[in-house]
């Protein structure tokens, strides 16, 4: 499956950011589309990418923009990402990460002549409450059990994708990544927190210590969203993107502490509890090694390594 012209959302955001090089140097032509902020540049120095602007709620904005690009493909990255957010802010989220991914597959269906593939960010967070027992693995075929307004909004446009596939043959895939790490712009995710405050401060102050998390390096993350993409047998598949092993958040805290020889002092439980939480969330990778031949190639204590280099950098 050839595919030529991708349209990336989410370019600016984290993993946005980290792929839209890879995708370049594939050569394929990438045009993104941004939501206009004032003072948000990040992505004037590449001359060979082609912006378009408008918020992925404007229906008619997004199909005139996805017929004049006429793409082949599209990553759709783009969403209100933090989870915490999404339990008061719970009608913005569901209009961006829900309704504006409808509006975006709809207008590649009515609009895009030679249209192959759309490859969708879904998350572990569907899975919500589906396991307790750090013995179990998710699975792509686990209950969607999601306990937040943002993986609610996940779960709604997953279905809506998948009833696309059996009404009208739509080439969709839906990655389900679990929890990245290896930001080096924001500070307010477990590891990258962790981290910060380690280099900064004698004292560490951190939430549940029992949370199991599988977590996944940043580079991992990306090379899934370039595995699948003009795959062939990724089209109407969902694939978890994981390690397949998992951690609780005491033991991740207390790795980065020995790799940084940390000999400060952890504080558990100040930060606010959400109002539910996943307890467990570990995933089964062997679908997407299978059929993507995808690879998690960091380990937990070598992209720990590299992104306490980073923030040493940085900070």
């Amino acid at each position: 499956m050839e595919i030529e012209r991708v349209l990336l959302t989410g370019a600016t955001g984290f993993i946005g950011k980290e792929l839209l090089p890879k995708l370049l140097e594939k050569g394929y032509e990438v045009h993104t589309i941004e939501r206009y902020v004032t003072g948000r540049y990040t992505l004037d120095q590449k001359d060979s990418i082609i912006k378009h602007y408008a918020s992925l709620t404007d229906y008619n904005k997004v199909r005139a923009i996805v017929k004049e690009v006429q793409p082949n493909a599209v990553i759709h990255l783009a969403a209100i990402s933090a989870v915490s957010f999404s339990y008061d802010n719970y009608i913005e989220v569901s209009e961006v990460n829900y309704l504006g991914s409808v509006n975006l597959a709809e207008a590649c269906r009515h609009e895009a002549n030679n249209f192959k593939q759309f490859i969708f960010a879904g998350t572990s967070e569907e899975y919500g409450l589906s396991i307790l027992s750090k013995d179990e693995k998710l699975t792509e075929e686990s209950p969607l059990i999601p306990n937040s307004p943002y993986a609610v909004a996940k779960v709604a446009f997953d279905y809506y994708l998948r009833y696309m596939g059996m009404a009208y043959d739509f080439p969709y895939t839906i990655l389900r990544p679990f929890n990245t790490y290896g930001r080096k712009d924001n500070k307010h995710f477990f590891i990258e927190r962790t981290i910060t405050q380690m280099l900064s401060q004698d004292k560490v102050y951190l939430g549940d210590p029992d949370a199991v998390r599988d977590w996944i390096y940043v580079d991992d993350h990306v090379n899934a969203y370039m595995k699948a993409l003009g795959n062939e047998k990724a089209i109407k598949q969902t694939f978890n993107v994981c390690s397949g092993k998992g951690y609780t958040t005491k033991e991740t805290a207390e790795l980065i502490a020995e790799l940084m020889s940390f000999k400060g002092e952890i504080l558990w439980n100040q930060t606010p509890k959400r109002p539910l939480d996943a307890k467990v969330l570990i995933g089964d990778n062997s679908k997407a090694r299978k059929l993507l031949g995808y690879e998690s190639k960091y380990g937990l204590e070598e992209g720990l390594k590299k992104t306490i280099d980073y923030w040493k950098q940085m900070i």
